[in-house]
């Protein structure tokens, strides 16, 4: 049986050190691998912009009605994402993250189905005369797309989704009159905030 009293001296010394570079090296594979998985691109300042453009949004908004608002919060909405495509693409430049592999594809196949959902949904809801149903339908869906993405990114991107999720729900028990300052509140106020956290954070 193996016994480390047979081992000669210098062989004896040799065999913990062998054990702690061990350790070091799975610990370093563990951490590459952690780093691998995270998609970290997610633009903080994109979110900033974003936030913005939907307060805006929200301002015009509110002095419209029917389809008028509807048109406003769809022209925010493409370019929110003219703003967040743009954001992401450099900041994926900037730190050499690919956006089309590994965790960038992850990311994208989780976040798009709630927001595809949501789009569709938003045609029949507005021929059935159902606006009101809008708002906390787009901050569910949103917040689901960012929950499920961000299960590929940082961990403070699904908190976000969270948020969403949460404000959006209150809204579903609210008057409908509230269904736009709602939006302000998630798609403007919540976007800034953690998008300056993730910025600062994050590198941008």
């Amino acid at each position: 049986m193996f016994s480390p009293d047979r081992l000669p001296p210098r062989q004896i010394h040799e065999v913990p050190g062998l054990h702690d570079r061990a350790l070091d090296n799975l610990r370093f594979i563990r951490e590459t691998m952690e780093r691998a998985s995270s998609f970290t691109a997610v633009p903080g300042w994109g979110g900033v912009g974003m936030g913005v453009t939907a307060l805006a949004a929200s301002l015009v908004a509110a002095r419209t009605s029917g389809a008028s608002w509807l048109g406003v919060w769809l022209v925010a909405a493409f370019v929110a994402v003219g703003i967040g495509a743009f954001a992401l693409d450099r900041k994926a430049r900037r730190n050499s993250v690919a956006l089309f592999s590994g965790p960038g594809r992850k990311f994208a196949l989780s976040l798009l189905p709630p927001l595809l959902a949501g789009a569709l949904l938003t045609p029949p809801l507005y021929q059935a005369g159902l606006l009101s149903v809008l708002p906390p339908l787009w901050l569910l869906c949103y917040g689901t797309a960012v929950v499920t993405g961000g299960a590929f990114s940082v961990p403070i991107v699904p908190v976000m989704g969270a948020s969403l999720m949460l404000l959006g729900t209150v809204a579903l028990f609210c008057p409908p009159a509230w269904g736009n300052w709602f939006m302000a509140a998630g798609f403007g106020g919540l976007q800034i905030v953690f998008g300056v956290l993730i910025a600062r954070r994050h590198g941008g």
